[in-house]
């Protein structure tokens, strides 16, 4: 079993570091992670400047670009196999309802999922990295499950674990995304100089969090899986969209 493992927090984060150590033993594991924090980067791919790949002391592999730019590289020229599995994680923080768009840590199992790989991403919900073990129990019991049956290639699962000791979790849920109000105004400010800067602001409060989306099985200890897909389109709009764009 060849697992290729990648995060956003960058190759020196604890979260890449727990993940790596919980999937040892379990297969073949290489690590390509950014070089920098890239948190909310989304599916970015860059092209205006080459990259380059280094190999940090422990073996890590890092890269001076997004989530998506190192599981690229490693699919298209760096790794001399195609993997079986794409891991992305552990995230610092949850990524779930609407923010999987930004996330760059469902962007990196993202990019193994548009070259027809299995992909999972792993999110600790609450920011600090308190009860890392318990995020890192939970993604070696997963991928163990998808080692003894395998996944459909290109399967795509975003888990989200709670921040609560092992033992307290309710067990796993298979769920959907839930919504989020819109974000909150951006933090103006200005610089010495008094030029304008802008922080972009919290996110918004939760607007659907019912039993079967992400944010209702968190609430309730559950870890949240929720399969994922690239197909943006809106089939429930296209006879409307065909009507309207045939209309006189």
């Amino acid at each position: 079993m060849k697992i290729l493992i990648a995060n956003d927090d960058g190759y020196t984060a604890k979260g890449l570091q727990a993940l790596y150590e919980a999937l040892e033993g379990l297969g073949e594991l290489t690590v390509i992670a950014p070089e920098n924090n890239c948190s909310a980067s989304s599916n970015s791919l860059t092209v205006s400047r080459p990259l380059s790949v280094n190999q940090a002391h422990n073996g890590f592999y890092y890269v001076n670009g997004t989530p998506s730019d190192c599981i690229h590289i490693a699919l298209t020229g760096m790794l001399d196999f195609k993997p079986d599995l794409v891991v992305s994680g552990i995230n610092n923080g949850a990524n779930m309802g609407d923010d999987t768009l930004y996330s760059g840590t469902v962007a990196a199992a993202m990019e193994g999922h548009l070259f027809g790989i299995p992909a999972i991403a792993f999110s600790l919900i609450e920011r600090g990295w308190k009860h890392l073990d318990t995020a890192a129990q939970v993604a070696r019991e997963l991928v163990q499950k998808a080692i003894e049956t395998p996944l459909q290639p290109g399967t795509l699962l975003n888990v989200n674990v709670p921040a609560v000791p092992f033992e307290v979790l309710q067990g796993n849920k298979v769920t959907r995304l839930g919504k989020r109000h819109p974000s909150e105004p951006v933090i103006k400010s200005s610089t010495p100089y008094g030029d304008p800067i802008y922080w972009i602001g919290p996110v918004g409060k939760v607007l659907d969090s019912a039993l079967d989306t992400d944010f209702g099985a968190t609430q309730n200890l559950h870890v949240s899986i929720t399969p994922l897909r690239f197909d943006l389109t809106n089939y429930e709009q296209i006879a409307a969209t065909e009507a309207w764009v045939q209309a006189k």
